[in-house]
Parts: structure tokens; C-alpha cells; sequence
């Protein structure tokens, strides 16, 4: 049977995290794992960063407003550096290009090189004992991350607390010789569409850049690259490559958003992953160090009919299994690419939304019993839920659908 290319989400062309004022892009995942000693005093910190902020005073509304809050929040907010270092094939030619290469040969060979890159974003601290908040993909695959805070004349190098690839948020901590100053996490529940906004951060390395603009719009999906993000606001403040990280704030200075993206291809498109989905990640990161997820491990395709048509499945009424991916608990129980997921636990499910829901009200370590109709024959499957991994995940172009 031919093959078909599939990935776990498709990138959306014109779209862009906002971060890598040099060698942009999103790097590789980030291998830094939290350790023991990254987690000092994390449980007592949770639950704390309110608390512990700086209090917000009522601002009258004119045009004083702005740059009083810029001047207030300001000391709490930093800047990131990055650096990424990758092996690279270098030739010990001399004469070695393109041109030389093609009429010659490789004649003087190669041997690894280490390239380093640098990707240049923004913090800002939630926690006076140092913790700040920023992008996953700010930081990810970095070997050595620098924090430049406002007072001190040399940068801080900061240790990975935790970090979650779906929502793409981080926690970083450094250790300073006095207390931080800190900003307030608000509400974004309670920000209207029309509210204005201040954007703060290093768009292409001009540090302390502000903007300012509304929000145009809540609760807007987008997909880049394999990751999806839920829920974004939409703001009109101008948000750049450097801005990624950076806090967007209300008018009394509390951060209702951490921005995120921006459009390539319009001006006044800017996202940010607003403060609700930050309360619900932020204390597992201090905790933990990772968002815990329950995980299956097969990717599912939300056009039944034409697959059922296409590759002569049983029926279109369910979830088919698009990919199982090797060493999940989908593979260890058995299940295979064709088969067609009809109910879980008992509860019939006809699209992928609805099996998603279910399984994410379970816990990791829960068991679940699959029934699936496999060429025509009902059959049930239990599969132990594991963690969801915390990487990006796609599915390998030459895998077939049997």
C-alpha cells in the first residue's frame, strides 16, 4: 500500500515564535533536565509569587500612564542569551566552497567543528528568591543560559527549574545576592477584548524596548511547527524576535500574558499564552519540574471518511489510529496503525476531540480498556497510561498506514 506523509501538526506558514534575534528559529529540544538541587526551595516558593510581588498601585488613566508603569516593572524585567552549541562538518581544505568542492573533490576531508549559536529573548521575575518565567523555545537545546538583570554589571547563569513543550513556558532561577524584584500575575480571565496593553522586552537585542497596543482578541489556536498552542491572546502591541518570554501587561502593571508569536505576515498580529494557562503549569514546574500528563501514544486522524475510504477501513465510526509510536503504551499493549478506537472505557467516542477529553481526565499509571473494531472485529485493549513525553513528537514521513 503507498505511503502517505503525515506530521503531528502542520506548521502554519506566516507564523513565528517571537524569539532568536541571532540564529532564530526554534531549536532543538531542550535536554536540560531539572535536578535536586535546581529545585531548592521550590515548595516553598509555590504558591508564593503573589504574595511575595510587589504590590500594584491604581494608576489614573492619561498620558502619564504608560510610562509610570514602564518605569515601575521594569527592574523585574530581563533579558535571556541563550547559547546552543552543535556539531558541524567543517573541510581542512583551504580551497574548499562550493565551486572547489564540485570540480575537485573533498580532497582535505572534514572533521567536526562545534557551532555555536545564541538566541536572544526575555524574563521576567514572578519569585523574589530569583525564579522568572519565559519561553520553552527560548531556552530549549541551550547548554549555558545568561540572565541580564538591571543593577548588576555581569549576567547571571541561570538553572532550568522546569519547562513544558505544549504550553511552551519555562522557569529559570539565578542566584542573586538580594531579593528580586517581581511583577504580579493577573488575571487574564478578567481582561475584556479592547483593553490596552504594554509589551516590554528585546526585540532584536534593543533591550528595554516598550509597545504598546490592545487586545484584539482571546482564546485563538495556533500551530507552529509541532507545537499547538490553545488559548492565546491576540494584542496589537508590536512584538518582535527577542520579545519572546517578555511579560504583557495590564494598565497597574500586573502581566496578563507571556508573548509568544507574532504574524510574518501582517502588522498589529501578536500572541501571547495568557496568565490562566500560566496558573494552571506554573506549579508543577516549581514542583516537579515538568507538567505531568497522561500519555497513550498513537496519533489519531480527524478525517475518518476518506481514510476509511482510501485504505478500506471497517468503518468510519470512531477514531482511527493514524501512527503508534514506538516504546509507548499504545505499542506495549498491541495497538496497531488501521485499527479504529470506537469507545474507551465503555463510553463510545466518534472524534478525536472527545477521546482526548477522555483520556486526559485520567492520571498516569491508569488503566483504560480500548474497544476498536480491527478489520471488521470487535476486540478490547487495556493500555496502561504513561507520562506524556516532554519533547516535540512527529510522525516519520515513510511510516504507512497498513
Amino acid at each position: 500500500m503507498a505511503s502517505i506523509q503525515r506530521t503531528l501538526a502542520a506548521a502554519i506558514v506566516g507564523f513565528a515564535v517571537g524569539a532568536g534575534a541571532v540564529g532564530g528559529g526554534m531549536y532543538a529540544y531542550n535536554q536540560l533536565n531539572p535536578t535536586a538541587q535546581a529545585q531548592e526551595n521550590a515548595s516553598a516558593t509555590v504558591g508564593q509569587y503573589a504574595s511575595v510581588a510587589s504590590s500594584p498601585s491604581s494608576l489614573p488613566l492619561g498620558p502619564d500612564s504608560v510610562s509610570n508603569v514602564v518605569r515601575r516593572v521594569s527592574p523585574a524585567i530581563v533579558k535571556i542569551v541563550a547559547t546552543v552549541k552543535t556539531k558541524v562538518n567543517v573541510s581542512q581544505s583551504p580551497y574548499f566552497s562550493p565551486f572547489f568542492g564540485s570540480l575537485f573533490g573533498n580532497q582535505g576531508g572534514v572533521v567536526p567543528e562545534t557551532e555555536i549559536e545564541t538566541d536572544i529573548g526575555t524574563g521576567f521575575f514572578f519569585n523574589s528568591h530569583g525564579y522568572l518565567l519565559t519561553n520553552d523555545h527560548v531556552i530549549q537545546g541551550a547548554s549555558n543560559i545568561k540572565v541580564y538583570v538591571r543593577g548588576y554589571k555581569t549576567p547571571f547563569v541561570a538553572k532550568v527549574v522546569g519547562y513544558d513543550y505544549q504550553t511552551d513556558l519555562a522557569v529559570l532561577k539565578i542566584n542573586a545576592s538580594k531579593p528580586v524584584p517581581t511583577l504580579i500575575l493577573g488575571s487574564s480571565k478578567k481582561t475584556a477584548v479592547g483593553s490596552w496593553v504594554i509589551a516590554i522586552g528585546n526585540p532584536y537585542d534593543l533591550s528595554d524596548t516598550v509597545t504598546v497596543g490592545v487586545i484584539s482578541a482571546k482564546g485563538r489556536p495556533l500551530t507552529i511547527g509541532s507545537r499547538n498552542y490553545v488559548n492565546l491572546l491576540q494584542t496589537s502591541a508590536a512584538i518582535n524576535p527577542g520579545n519572546s518570554g517578555g511579560p504583557l501587561l495590564n494598565l497597574d502593571g500586573q502581566v496578563i500574558g507571556i508573548n509568544t508569536a507574532v504574524s510574518t505576515e501582517g502588522q498589529g498580529i501578536g500572541f501571547a499564552i495568557p496568565t490562566a494557562t500560566v496558573d494552571q503549569v506554573l506549579p508543577q514546574l516549581m514542583r516537579t519540574g515538568y507538567v505531568s500528563r497522561p500519555w497513550v501514544g498513537v496519533f489519531i486522524t480527524t478525517d475518518n471518511k476518506s481514510y476509511a475510504r482510501d485504505y478500506k477501513l471497517p468503518t468510519s465510526s470512531g477514531v482511527i489510529i493514524d501512527y503508534v509510536e514506538p516504546n509507548s503504551p499504545a505499542s506495549r499493549s498491541g495497538l496497531k496503525a488501521g485499527e479504529v478506537i470506537t469507545a474507551i472505557n465503555g463510553t463510545p467516542v466518534t472524534t478525536a476531540t472527545a477521546l482526548k477529553s477522555k483520556v486526559t481526565k485520567e492520571k498516569v499509571g491508569d488503566t483504560v480498556t480500548l474497544t476498536l473494531n480491527d478489520s471488521g472485529h470487535p476486540i478490547t485493549k487495556s493500555v496502561t497510561l504513561g507520562q506524556e513525553p516532554n519533547r516535540a513528537i512527529s510522525i516519520p514521513s515513510d511510516a504507512p498506514l497498513p
